[in-house]
């Protein structure tokens, strides 16, 4: 039975006066690396799910995470840009890399201040997340790729959910705005799903590489706040497609790995990222919301199993005493390094499968 406590540990040390940074030597952080956008959105969101957890009582933990959350919030504040596209890669002395603008980028950071917005009930911090929205929303009409769009489409379904419940949208952007991107995001989806799906392959792209169960996710919220019946159908088709293709021996996920990915001839079984993991936890959680099928909650369990030692190699990669986590899981066994992606994938999972 995995362990139902977890601590922020790691987090807090990794992250300093500016932000989280990227990347640690065993559990230390190398300063070096700098700092990514991406990470510290991840880490907002991180923080929302484990406050909502935690309830409204006065936890040292619960103090802990908003403090966090205020260095996160204050980062994607100050990587933003006036078009409202995000700088994405930061040396440590906080000059900014060379880089090009990254759509994922900019999706995370909308779905992170979505997420932040709809959930956080002080002014002070809404209004930062309100400001970070507005800009983004807009930048977002500029969304060329799959997950990129796949987040904004979330993130403003999202916000019309609220929408119905009252919750009044960030000043400037209006309904129609963000009903017509969930529009243009969901069709993106669905073509692309049309154009590559046959009889034996029924994926959005001729590959399976990253952060995949991002792409079914979407669609299950948007599902979820419009009931599209074709939406539905090609959520689940997908999200049961990767499942087998993320499942091994007895029903271990093995997560597609990174040294080659998989095609319809082949699939790489390493090396093994907490994303994925996260990511198909991520997906399963929704589809059991949408369908109340307890096959996806199990999904979920296994997920997070995997990183306690239910994998492929039965090695644990987390430790939940501080909330760590090991970067990857190779042939020869885990990545050693506990960077903040890793880190906010385990953290990311525990919370989604407490929050069934």
């Amino acid at each position: 039975m995995a362990p139902s406590v977890v601590k922020f540990d790691h987090l807090e040390r990794m992250t300093d006066d500016t932000g989280l940074l990227e990347h640690s030597l065993g559990r230390i952080p190398r300063r070096r690396e700098g700092y990514s956008t991406d990470d510290n959105a991840r880490a907002i969101w991180a923080c929302m799910e484990w406050l909502n957890l935690l309830g409204d009582d006065e936890s040292a933990e619960r103090r802990r995470l908003y403090r966090l959350l205020d260095r996160y919030l204050a980062f994607l504040l100050w990587a933003q840009r006036e078009d409202g596209w995000f700088q994405n890669n930061f040396h440590f002395d906080r000059t900014p890399e060379s880089e090009s603008r990254s759509d994922d980028c900019l999706g995370r950071s909308l779905w992170a201040a979505a997420v932040a917005y709809v959930n956080l009930e002080d002014e002070a911090r809404r209004c930062v997340a309100a400001e970070i929205l507005r800009r983004a929303l807009s930048a977002s009409r500029e969304l060329r790729f799959l997950r990129g769009q796949a987040w904004g489409l979330a993130a403003c379904c999202l916000l019309l959910s609220m929408r119905s419940d009252g919750l009044a949208l960030p000043s400037g952007v209006t309904e129609n705005d963000v009903k017509n991107l969930v529009d243009v995001f969901e069709q993106c989806l669905l073509d692309a799903y049309l154009a590559h799906r046959t009889d034996d392959w029924r994926w959005y792209e001729p590959k399976i590489t990253y952060a995949n169960g991002l792409l079914p996710w979407a669609l299950f919220v948007a599902y979820r706040y419009h009931g599209r019946a074709k939406t539905l159908e090609v959520a689940k088709e997908s999200l049961d497609f990767l499942m087998t293709k993320m499942s091994g021996h007895n029903g271990v996920v093995r997560p597609v790995g990174n040294r080659g990915w998989c095609d319809s001839d082949r699939r790489a079984d390493w090396d093994q990222q907490p994303i994925d993991v996260m990511k198909l936890a991520l997906a399963a959680r929704e589809a059991y919301r949408a369908l109340e099928d307890e096959a996806y909650r199990e999904v979920v369990r296994r997920c997070r199993d995997w990183f306690y030692g239910n994998n492929d190699l039965g090695i644990p990669l987390a430790d939940p005493s501080d909330g760590s986590c090991c970067d990857g899981l190779n042939p020869d066994g885990p990545n050693p390094n506990r960077g903040a992606e890793s880190t906010l994938s385990y953290l990311l999972t525990e919370a989604i499968a407490q929050s069934l």
